[in-house]
């Protein structure tokens, strides 16, 4: 049985150092589970989304406090932010895939729509054996230098999102039952869309919400383990990093985009949350692209 744990962690598990150092992540189950005895206690991903395929062997996961048995061939949806856990039998077979959430963006414009909601769903559903053949592919491609590496990655990608969304509309019923956020925390969200361009503070936020920011930051901290001024930060880096990634606008247009002053000013920010400057961001997806 998985073990409770009161201190729910934050793992990056994509790179662990740099903000979007590869396309997407693809490593075995057993390559960070042996280092745990196959035991991984209760954490979430920000920003990051994984799908597990169990091949061979069991074990258990721990979906927002919800157990499930992960029989062979069972397929593990796992959205960012969602806390989860992992025990498995010693010498299981399987494959980890991880996704920054700007890939899912561009895979499925919007947070609407089908596919978008059923990736938005924690659910255990069983896999069909050709799906174990896609993520082999995967891993071998993710392992190898061979060109066109990052255009076959992000193929291979999109096809594992498309067949797991597909999966997850089959089974609807196996999807774990999430408490509906805070109505407060809900507002909050709203208000990030709609002055994502206005460099609201915490202050502003709570003024806004009629609360302090002090109540305003316990409560997103109780929800999703970051205080309010990390999630204004890393709601305005998202964007700033799908504008970088998927658009040709220069860092000084998407800087204005974004309510930024000055090139500057938007650099130091981005740069403070993600570890590199816009443009070295932009100049990595493009060594991506040729490899």
């Amino acid at each position: 049985m998985l073990k409770a744990n009161p201190h729910i962690s934050s793992w990056s598990l994509f790179g662990e150092s740099s903000e979007l150092p590869d396309v997407l992540h693809c490593e075995t189950i057993a390559a960070r589970s042996v280092q745990y005895d196959w035991e991984l206690a209760p954490h979430r991903h920000a920003r990051l989304h994984q799908v597990l395929l169990v091949q061979r062997g069991r074990g258990e996961a721990q979906l927002e406090g919800q157990l499930r048995a992960l029989p062979p061939m069972s397929l593990v949806n796992v959205p960012s932010s969602v806390v989860h856990a992992f025990r498995f039998e010693r010498g299981t077979q399987g494959w980890v895939t991880t996704l920054p959430d700007v890939m899912l963006d561009a895979l499925a414009p919007g947070h609407g729509g089908e596919v978008r909601g059923a990736l938005a769903q924690a659910a255990v559903v069983p896999a069909p054996a050709p799906l174990a053949g896609l993520v082999a592919q995967l891993m071998s491609e993710f392992e190898g230098r061979a060109p066109a590496r990052a255009l076959v990655l992000r193929g291979l990608g999109a096809t594992l999102v498309g067949y797991t969304a597909r999966l997850l509309a089959e089974h609807a019923d196996a999807a774990v039952d999430r408490a509906a956020p805070p109505p407060l925390l809900a507002r909050f969200q709203a208000l990030l869309d709609e002055q994502l361009t206005a460099r609201w503070s915490v202050a502003d936020y709570a003024r806004a919400l009629a609360v302090t920011p002090g109540h305003l930051s316990r409560l997103t901290r109780d929800a999703t383990g970051q205080p309010a001024s990390k999630l204004i930060d890393e709601h305005l880096v998202r964007e700033a990093r799908r504008q970088l990634a998927y658009t040709q606008a220069p860092v000084g247009a998407v800087a204005e985009a974004l309510g930024f002053a000055d090139t500057a000013h938007f650099s130091r920010v981005f740069a403070r949350a993600t570890g590199m400057s816009p443009r070295a961001f932009r100049q990595g997806l493009g060594a991506q692209g040729g490899r």
